[in-house]
């Protein structure tokens, strides 16, 4: 609700911005409030302060000769909608980075900063900290610095408690090691890091099974009784830059795909040459409990949960077959839970998975592909 507008001393309403549901006060409140947090992210380059028009970083000082500048933009999706209904705002600013910063390190590019766009129809102080702190989280994480963004008060424009959130994130790769797929050739490897759950795509469906089979999130998940199911269903997307930036930097990865909206399938296709084909072994890795819960849940089939959900790889890694168990020790020792999961061979650029019966629950032997 607005405010009433304050007659002047010939009785007209005398109008303000606030009048209309806009708090310019607690705008600004909130950028001081924010300021420490933007500051924790500092790095090489940038100082993270804010308040001017624009963020600055300097190239130079952040050690590149000859950069190529990559740009990438997202934002959490639906994934909001539980984490505005079940008040669980503290991971989803990592969750906006992630999709950025992730998608930033398949070419090679280092995550260099990062600009966020919340927007709400009333601004609450409380909700909007909490948000901005993750996102600095998450920022901290992938080793780039907050440098600015907008907080947009707009009312009429969001349901009452909404907020959205958009990220924009721009990394840098010397010229020569700028990653493109072009070296992946036939008889490479693909390894797969291990994702930390749903990450932000599908949960137009997760919520559509939540709704339709009743699901009491503020309860002990049925396949674990010491964690919350709305706890699973929240964690925050994971952040991979750490683990693979030593080894992007050594040349020894020739491929990297982020497995968002459209799960294997569709992205291991995204980095590959115009005549290699991937081909993914579903039994190669434990399926996690959570996606067998989502599958069972809503008797997903085999080929609809790889072009859905990540299916607990976040990150496929293309490797020559000779580097590929030095590189999975790498990533092992960073912190990564590391998969050999398939292989490129030659045929029209795409991707199939495949299982046996009783890989994903499968009745009988199963193929999903994707050509293009």
């Amino acid at each position: 609700m607005t405010d009433q507008p304050t007659p002047d001393a010939s009785g007209t309403p005398s109008y303000t911005y606030a009048d209309a549901g806009v708090s310019i006060a607690a705008g600004n409140a909130l950028v001081r409030a924010i300021a420490p947090l933007a500051r924790s992210t500092r790095r090489p380059g940038a100082d993270a302060d804010l308040g001017g028009f624009g963020g600055l970083f300097d190239l130079k000082a952040a050690g590149f000769t000859d950069p190529l500048l990559v740009a990438a933009n997202d934002g959490v999706g639906t994934k909001l909608k539980l984490a505005i209904e079940w008040d669980r705002h503290e991971g989803v600013g990592v969750d906006l980075v992630a999709m950025c910063a992730n998608d930033l390190i398949v070419q090679g590019a280092e995550p260099l900063f990062f600009l966020d766009y919340y927007a709400s129809g009333k601004l609450e102080a409380g909700v909007a900290e909490r948000v901005i702190a993750s996102i600095a989280e998450g920022c901290r994480q992938a080793g780039c610095a907050l440098i600015g963004g907008e907080t947009a008060e707009m009312p009429g424009m969001y349901a009452p408690g909404d907020y959205d959130l958009a990220g924009f994130c721009v990394g840098a790769v010397e010229r020569e090691q700028l990653l493109t797929g072009k070296t992946i050739g036939h008889g490479d490897i693909v390894l797969g890091l291990a994702s930390t759950g749903v990450h932000s795509n599908g949960f137009s469906l997760v919520r559509r099974l939540a709704a339709d089979k009743g699901w009491k999130l503020d309860r002990p998940a049925l396949f674990d009784q010491d964690r919350l199911l709305i706890d699973w269903l929240m964690a925050p997307t994971r952040i991979y830059v750490a683990s693979l930036l030593p080894v992007l930097r050594e040349g020894r990865i020739k491929g990297l795909a982020h497995i968002t909206g459209g799960g294997l399938l569709e992205n291991i296709p995204r980095v590959l040459p115009a005549d290699a084909h991937a081909v993914i072994d579903a039994a190669a890795w434990e399926q996690s409990r959570l996606m067998a819960f989502l599958q069972a849940q809503g008797a997903i089939e085999p080929e609809e949960m790889a072009r859905t959900f990540n299916c607990g790889i976040g990150m496929a890694v293309i490797v020559a077959a000779d580097e590929a168990e030095s590189v999975a020790a790498s990533l092992t020792a960073a912190g990564e839970t590391v998969a050999t999961i398939g292989h490129i061979e030659r045929g029209a650029r795409g991707c199939t998975v495949s299982g046996s019966a009783g890989t994903w629950s499968a009745r009988e032997d199963w193929t999903a592909t994707h050509v293009g």
